[in-house]
């Protein structure tokens, strides 16, 4: 005796909820606190602007890279090369990319681009952490011709504005 399968739902031309909602956006949160409090605490406390901006500006770009590239993905069109993506994220737009990763459901199932967008996250996490909490150890160890290159943008004042 064989068992009836229950009948096939219709596909639906809209897209479907993302999957648990509260636990991604209670995550998503929680990733954000530190570049949100990290950038809000530079800019009041010593007028720096960037790390904002860039987590803003980084973070639509890659947003809009991200459904340009699921909608290519749909249409056989040019792609994005995911170095491309990558580095958004690394600049400071992995939050919009996560966002769009689960409104588009892009990106979610390769496991080899999904080790390298958590490494940028983890990167940006304890990179946040070294710079408010233990007083930029990791900071310390950058090449000084970066340091040298961020320090005297801040002194010229081009760090105070986006």
């Amino acid at each position: 005796m064989t068992t009836a399968r229950p009948p096939q739902r219709p596909a639906s031309r809209g897209r479907a909820p993302v999957r648990q909602l509260p636990l991604k956006l209670a995550l998503f949160v929680l990733l954000c606190a530190l570049p949100v409090y990290g950038s809000v605490s530079l800019w009041v406390r010593q007028g720096m602007l960037i790390p904002g901006c860039a987590l803003l500006g980084m973070s639509l770009l890659a947003f809009v890279l991200y459904r340009h590239d699921k909608r290519q993905a749909g249409n056989g069109g040019q792609r994005t090369p995911e170095n491309v993506l990558h580095t958004l994220e690394l600049l400071g737009g992995w939050p919009g990319a996560l966002l769009a990763q689960q409104l588009f459901r892009h990106k979610t199932r390769k496991v080899s681009f999904q080790i390298a967008f958590w490494l940028i996250v983890l990167v940006h996490q304890a990179l946040w952490i070294d710079w408010l909490f233990l007083g930029k150890r990791l900071w310390q160890m950058l090449p000084l011709p970066l340091q040298s290159l961020i320090t005297s943008a801040q002194s010229a004042g081009a760090l105070a504005i986006c």
